[in-house]
C-alpha cells in the first residue's frame, strides 16, 4: 500500500536498550518511577526496589504493560545485605547489569544546629551511603565486560545553598563529589559515570512545602535526561546534566 514502508514492516526497527538490564533504586514512585518507565519504553530489561511494598507493586504493574522484563524487589539499599539480595537477583532473574540509576533519596529540612544525629545519618544513609553500596556491588560485573553505565541523581541543592538545607545539601554536594571520582576511577575500564542535578520535582517528595506546578519540574524530565546519557554514543559521556524549570519561582 501507498504510504508503507514494506521494509521497515518486515523488520521493526531495533528498540535502543532491548540488549540493556538496568536498575533503578527508588523506582516505586516519583522520578524512580518516571526512569524506569522510560528505560523499559526504550527497550531495557528494568528491575526496581523500594521499601513500600505497595507503591513498589503498583510501579511493576505499570512496567508490565511496556512489554519490556521487570524485576521488582523491596530493598533497603542503606543496608549491604538488602543491597547484595538486589543486585543477585536482579541478575538471575534479568541478567548482567549494564544501566545503574541511583536515585533512592529523602529530604529533611530545617536548621541544621536543630537537627539530631539520627536526621544526619538517616539523610546521609539514603541519599549518599546507598549510591556507594549500590555501586560498589555492580561495578564489578561492569568492569569484567568493559562496558556500563551508572547515574546518580543529585540536586541543583547539591551546587547551592540555602536556610534549611543543611544536612540535605550536604548529601547531595557529597553524590556530585563522589560522581565525579568514580568517573575518573572507571572511564579507562569502559563505564560511564554521570550524575543528574534537577532543581525541585513535582512528587511527593518531602521537600520544603508546595510549589506552582507551572514552576517545577517534572519527574519525567529527568527521566528523558537519563534516556539522553544512556543513549549516546560509545565514544562520550555526559559527565553532569542540571536541569532547571522554564519558569522561576
Amino acid at each position: 500500500m501507498p504510504g508503507i514502508n514494506t521494509i521497515n514492516a518486515e523488520f521493526p526497527e531495533k528498540a535502543p536498550l532491548s540488549d540493556k538490564v538496568a536498575v533503578v533504586t527508588g523506582g516505586s514512585r516519583g522520578i524512580g518511577r518516571a526512569i524506569a518507565l522510560r528505560l523499559a519504553s526504550l527497550g531495557a530489561s528494568v528491575a526496581i526496589c523500594g521499601r513500600n511494598q505497595a507503591a513498589l507493586e503498583r510501579s511493576a504493574e505499570a512496567l508490565d504493560k511496556s512489554g519490556s522484563p521487570i524485576f521488582s524487589l523491596v530493598a533497603d539499599v542503606t543496608l549491604p545485605a538488602d543491597v547484595s539480595s538486589l543486585i543477585s537477583k536482579t541478575e538471575a532473574t534479568l541478567g548482567p547489569i549494564t544501566i545503574l540509576v541511583n536515585n533512592a533519596g529523602i529530604g529533611l529540612f530545617g536548621p541544621t544546629h536543630e537537627k539530631t544525629e539520627a536526621d544526619w545519618d538517616r539523610v546521609l544513609d539514603s541519599n549518599l551511603k546507598s549510591v556507594f553500596l549500590v555501586s560498589r556491588a555492580v561495578v564489578p560485573s561492569m568492569i569484567r565486560r568493559g562496558a556500563g553505565d551508572i547515574i546518580n541523581i543529585s540536586s541543583l541543592a547539591g551546587r547551592n545553598t540555602f536556610a534549611g538545607g543543611g544536612i540535605y545539601c550536604a548529601s547531595k554536594w557529597g553524590v556530585i563529589g563522589l560522581s565525579g571520582c568514580m568517573a575518573e576511577d572507571l572511564r579507562d575500564q569502559g563505564i560511564r559515570v554521570s550524575v543528574i542535578c534537577p532543581g525541585s520535582v513535582a512528587t511527593e517528595f518531602s521537600g520544603r512545602g508546595p510549589k506552582d506546578p507551572s514552576e517545577v519540574l517534572r519527574p519525567e524530565d529527568v527521566a528523558h535526561a537519563v534516556a539522553a546519557i544512556v543513549t549516546q554514543g560509545p565514544q562520550s559521556f555526559i559527565s553532569e546534566i542540571h536541569l532547571r524549570p522554564v519558569r522561576k519561582s
